[in-house]
């Protein structure tokens, strides 16, 4: 690798799950705007809906999510029914006007929940909105959750995706994770799903975790790939103890350095790639008939708070804790603590606290950085096309960057932008540069690669 590429790996940037990022979010979008928002729906809209379950029966020392462990059922209880009303809010507000397209259960661990509970949640869903025939419901799923009873009640709240958290298979990593989980126990998952119907199962691998090395990984990639997954979704482990302080209980000297990190990614796409998988952007893999992958060959891939997705939404309403919305106006967060947010939806109130609303300028830099993330590059011709002025404004920063930048991070190929071959692990990089915020900004990000 160049050098100059090499020094690049220590980079600290957002992820880009949106733009603005949520560091941005301000108060002045709260409940009584995002009212108006959802208000706001046509008729004919299709929606999406995420639904954060904020509890886990054991925390995993690497996770950066908003969850909290819990050894009791009680508070999930009382969770539920603050979501249970939180649903009903919104469906009010949305009067039926907008049609389910997805809806995306996470956490957490939303395989916790007991399975009546879980059957009740997926009928008030369907009691309160409006669901397409085809409607795709996907699932995390922490295999050590799981029992005949909840793969059933999975089944019945009609589960078209299960996505599997497994990290990695060596017991020394996980012991320093705290995360526990045997190969036969995500294969007794995986069969278990699949035997029940379900026919896209995504599994979550990562490099860069405590103790890991290229052998171990390539280890864990080659047993998991055994499993024929339709996707793979291979994340850089990002320590942020800043702010997970849990993640504190892992030593740094654990951790392996950027340049292992790079190596290890490195190594275990091109074993995923070699069975046959197609690379999805950044860091998702899938078979070359699945959604995902047939969206990245039509250029309708997209970005959200889950990943890369096939969802071409426009509205995505989140539900619990710490979820977040987006809308056509802007984005919003719920109330990430559980007991303030028990406390807002209570009698018909909404939990959302903060968010922001979408500028011109916003909009423009949004869409690049989400071409860039999902297809490596964007057209100069479509930009202005859609943006005018704020679209030649951002013409002249990647023409700037094209010419001037000595690492070559983006290339002008005719009227198209093209991140090269060999930089597209940097993309994150690439993407920042669009960044007006980020210069400026104090929010701590994971490093890129």
């Amino acid at each position: 690798m160049r050098p100059e590429l090499v020094a690049r790996l220590g980079e600290n940037v957002p992820r880009y799950t949106s733009y603005p990022t949520a560091p941005h979010f301000h108060s002045g979008v709260d409940a009584d705007v995002c009212r108006g928002w959802l208000q706001s729906l046509n008729k004919g809209d299709e929606i999406s809906l995420y639904l954060h379950i904020p509890y886990c029966d054991k925390l995993c020392w690497f996770c950066a999510c908003h969850t909290k462990q819990t050894r009791h059922y009680e508070p999930v209880t009382a969770f539920l029914r603050s979501l249970h009303a939180e649903i009903s809010t919104v469906a009010r507000l949305v009067e039926g006007k907008g049609r389910v397209r997805a809806v995306h259960f996470g956490g957490g661990s939303p395989t916790m929940l007991k399975p009546q509970d879980m059957v009740a949640l997926g009928t008030v869903l369907r009691n309160s909105f409006a669901f397409l025939a085809d409607a795709k419901i996907s699932v995390e799923i922490e295999p050590n959750d799981m029992d005949e009873a909840r793969l059933d009640a999975l089944a019945e709240i009609g589960m078209t995706r299960a996505s599997l958290g497994v990290q990695d298979f060596d017991p020394k990593v996980q012991k320093a994770i705290n995360r526990e989980q045997t190969f036969l126990q995500t294969k007794a998952v995986v069969d278990g799903v699949r035997s029940r119907g379900v026919e896209s199962v995504n599994l979550d691998l990562l490099y860069g975790l405590p103790h890991q090395t290229r052998e171990s990984v390539l280890s864990t990639v080659i047993q998991a790939l055994t499993l024929e997954p339709d996707r793979i979704a291979l994340f850089g482990y990002a320590h942020v103890p800043w702010f997970k302080k849990h993640q504190t209980m892992i030593d740094e000297a654990w951790l392996p350095g950027p340049e292992e990190r790079f190596a290890q990614s490195q190594l275990a796409a091109r074993a995923i790639l070699d069975q046959g998988y197609e690379a999805i952007g950044l860091d998702h893999f899938a078979k070359p008939n699945d959604a995902l992958a047939l969206a990245a060959h039509s250029g309708t891939l997209h970005r959200n708070f889950q990943g890369y997705t096939e969802d071409r939404c426009e509205t995505l309403i989140g539900l619990g804790p710490s979820s977040i919305s987006q809308f056509r106006q802007g984005y919003a967060q719920n109330m990430p603590s559980t007991a303030g947010y028990g406390r807002m939806v209570a009698d018909g109130g909404l939990a959302l606290v903060r968010g922001i609303a979408l500028s011109t300028d916003d909009r423009a830099r949004g869409w690049v950085i989400e071409r860039l993330m999902c297809d490596f590059g964007f057209s100069a011709i479509d930009l202005v096309e859609r943006f005018g002025e704020p679209g030649r404004g951002l013409l002249g920063k990647a023409s700037s960057i094209a010419l001037l930048d000595p690492a070559r991070l983006l290339e002008l190929h005719g009227d198209y932008f093209v991140v090269p071959l060999e930089s597209r692990p940097f993309v994150r990089s690439v993407a920042a540069k669009f960044d007006k915020y980020f210069e400026t900004a104090k929010a701590r990000h994971s490093v890129a690669v």
